[in-house]
């Protein structure tokens, strides 16, 4: 048995840079454990599988440890694989995934948007007592705010962002949720970065997901609804993002690094 399987790099416009997701195009769904064995074996932050059924695409998407409700990278990929490859005399895909409803992914000039929930941010008022420890962080956070199973802690600056180092285990203590960081960008209108090591992902190089409630924040902090933002790290990414209503588009690039089988 084989499985057609294609890397593509989502939120970048060369190889080498992004978050690289693995797209599994299946003929039908196999079993959740081989499901999780294939994304371990891929070792990527995320494995999206891909089943048609009828005229439309079923998705679901797994870490190297199991699977996850809502993935930005891998679905922009995905609709990449789709748009570009699959079907390139089609400008948008829709999706229908387990957790979160029907998605969609579009042509929009040379980027790809991606049509995916807002997450109204709550203030934490309580974060946990080791957060900013876990963080490695120097002096408090000019807030802390949740949403989505995830603290987002929100920094002064583009620099402090860039220079934190957390200690994964103590992150990783903090499951189910996950951490984010976020700050003013200094090309950018923001940054951030994105540890869920209790999910397998020590530290995701971009993360679409996180997005749905980043953007919402800084709508409403700097007033506007439309923002250009990096991940920034190791590889990075940049996004643009706009929010309209309850939905938030994100958009960015993708470029195809390998195609092949997965023999099994």
């Amino acid at each position: 048995m084989h499985l057609d399987l294609w890397h593509v790099d989502a939120f970048a416009n060369h190889p080498f840079a992004g978050n690289p997701a693995a797209v599994c195009l299946l003929d039908s769904w196999l079993d959740d454990g081989l499901l999780r064995s294939v994304a371990e074996e891929n070792n990527l932050s995320a494995t999206a599988y891909l089943v048609r059924q009828h005229d439309e695409y079923h998705l679901r998407w797994f870490t190297p440890q199991c699977e996850i409700k809502l993935c930005g990278h891998a679905t922009l990929a995905t609709g990449f694989l789709v748009l570009n490859i699959l079907h390139p005399s089609r400008d948008t895909v829709r999706f229908e995934t387990r957790f979160s409803g029907p998605l969609t992914v579009r042509r929009e000039g040379s980027l790809f948007a991606m049509d995916f929930p807002a997450f109204s941010p709550r203030p934490c008022l309580n974060p946990p007592q080791n957060l900013l420890h876990a963080l490695g962080m120097d002096a408090p956070p000019m807030a802390v705010f949740e949403a989505n199973s995830t603290y987002f802690v929100v920094c002064d600056s583009e620099d402090a962002v860039q220079k934190l180092h957390p200690n994964l285990a103590l992150i990783e203590k903090l499951h189910p949720f996950v951490v984010a960081v976020t700050a003013p960008g200094e090309n950018c209108d923001f940054v951030s970065r994105y540890f869920a090591p209790s999910y397998g992902v020590p530290e995701d190089p971009v993360t679409g997901s996180a997005h749905c409630a980043l953007a919402p924040y800084w709508a409403q902090r700097l007033g506007k609804t439309q923002f250009h933002a990096h991940q920034v790290g190791s590889r990075g990414g940049e996004l643009w993002c706009e929010i309209s209503g309850e939905r938030v588009a994100i958009k960015g690039n993708a470029v195809l690094t390998l195609q092949g089988s997965l023999l099994l």
